[in-house]
């Protein structure tokens, strides 16, 4: 039994506030300039113009839910074609193996959307109250009219950002433009405000507070990886065989002196020269921080630096490591390579063999079928027909049967039926057959539908069944 006295025993330590402190380094430029490319792309994609044709979407990369399409420049994916979309996550996800063999958590140190934004969201953050010992100083700070302007302005900022995240995510399932003009005129369907507004306060919390948390315990990559990395994966790493013992400048006897750069500047909060952990996503600041603490005392760069495990053993022993290219043209990158490149042929070859047009057929279940008063024998089927032109089209309609079956069309007396531009019909179909016919007793016989487009003599046939009367 324990006092009402004591404390219970924590389960959980509170979170420690990373400030990261400003760096500069070729790791850094080439952040930055990544963040501005990928911001870029996100902000004024939707915003593209592209010219398909009269009364087509005139966006060039447009999620088209109220029509089930999905426009990318030129390509126009209907919902049949799901699997180009399903392809394009295959190659995602297998990229992103790839690229975590070679380099490690590459993805989650430059690309990543938590990342990108977290950068944006802390240079605002030192454009408003300091670098690092500014930040901290900020924060022990007791409340003042200074604090509270600073803290204000800054939230601010972040808010519009996240606004502006919400607002560009929206603009690629409507026409950017007229979405704009009728967010701002409050004719926009709540939906849109929803969205907005989700996703203003997700970016919000999870770019301006939560930060690294999101990385060390939202995401799941970070126990996944270890499955897709070996030894001769290239990660960031500490070389303690040349750094330790660490120490003070004039005290040190390895180059380590113990400056605490490399942890001032990680946006994880952690050290690396602890090894490797769960929270560091690769982002190579540190080595940065250290490459120019090296410059300043004289000694050698790359005492952080990207190297692999399969190295350590020839660096202890005074020898050169592998070549890059040795690390990089492996087996199991080879096999990621050729999945990905596989998977990517077969997508393109299967776009640009595409037919132009579509079709399924569904027949009636209830009833299965109608029996006439002379004996004869009707089924009744919705047929569709999908047209992806920029052109009406006209198809003709055929059965191919065991028995002479007779096909009619609902609306029409003929055998052909006109498909709009970039639309699909719905057809209703009636195969008849006479009291005669085998197919008129048979529980189920085989019926080939054929469609084919009379501009281009193309065809193309979906096979269903003609239920006889059995009773």
């Amino acid at each position: 039994m324990t006092s009402q006295s004591e404390q219970p025993p924590r389960l959980f330590e509170g979170r420690e506030p990373v400030f990261p402190q400003r760096v500069s380094g070729w790791f850094r430029r080439f952040k930055w300039w990544l963040m501005g490319f990928t911001l870029s792309i996100y902000y004024l994609t939707p915003w593209i113009r592209w010219d398909r044709g009269v009364n087509l979407p005139d966006q060039a990369v447009l999620v088209d839910l109220a029509n089930a399409r999905f426009y990318f420049f030129w390509i126009e994916i209907w919902p049949h074609e799901l699997y180009f979309v399903a392809g394009l996550l295959i190659m995602a996800g297998l990229g992103l193996f790839l690229f975590t063999s070679i380099l490690g958590r590459v993805w989650c140190g430059y690309a990543c959307p938590q990342t990108v934004w977290t950068d944006l969201f802390i240079l605002v953050e030192r454009w408003i109250e300091g670098d690092r010992n500014e930040r901290i100083r900020l924060l022990r700070a007791k409340w003042s009219f200074r604090k509270l302007r600073l803290r204000v302005t800054k939230w601010i900022v972040w808010l519009f950002i996240a606004m502006a995240t919400g607002g560009a995510w929206v603009f690629y399932f409507a026409d950017a433009p007229t979405l704009l003009r009728d967010l701002l005129t409050g004719q926009a369907a709540f939906v849109a405000y929803g969205t907005i507004a989700v996703m203003t306060v997700t970016t919000f919390i999870f770019g301006g507070f939560l930060r690294e948390q999101v990385c060390t315990y939202m995401c799941p990559w970070p126990r996944i990886q270890a499955a897709m990395m070996d030894e001769d994966s290239l990660t960031v790493a500490y070389r303690d065989w040349r750094g330790e013992p660490r120490g003070k400048l004039d005290k040190a006897e390895g180059d380590c002196i113990d400056c605490m750069a490399c942890v001032n500047v990680c946006p994880q909060g952690i050290d690396i020269r602890d090894g490797q952990q769960v929270e560091c996503i690769t982002c190579a600041l540190c080595i940065d921080a250290c490459d120019t603490v090296m410059d300043r005392i004289g000694r050698p760069r790359g005492l952080i630096d990207y190297c692999s495990l399969s190295d350590e053993p020839l660096e202890r022993a005074g020898k050169p490591p592998k070549s890059i290219w040795s690390h990089v043209l492996r087996l199991r990158n080879f096999i990621y390579f050729g999945l990905w490149a596989g998977i990517g042929v077969a997508m393109v070859v299967a776009l640009f063999i595409r037919s132009d047009f579509s079709t399924s057929v569904k027949p009636d279940r209830n009833p299965r079928f109608v029996t006439m008063s002379d004996g004869t024998v009707r089924n009744a089927y919705d047929l569709k027909i999908s047209n992806q032109t920029g052109q009406d089209r006209r198809f003709h309609i055929s059965i191919k049967t065991d028995d002479p079956l007779r096909v009619d069309l609902q609306g029409t007396d003929t055998l052909s039926v006109v498909v709009p531009a970039d639309d699909t019909l719905h057809q209703r179909v009636y195969i008849f057959a006479k009291p005669e016919h085998a197919a008129s007793k048979a529980k189920s016989s085989s019926v080939r539908f054929w469609v084919e487009d009379r501009q281009t003599g193309e065809r193309t046939h979906v096979d269903s069944g003609f239920s006889g009367d059995v009773r």
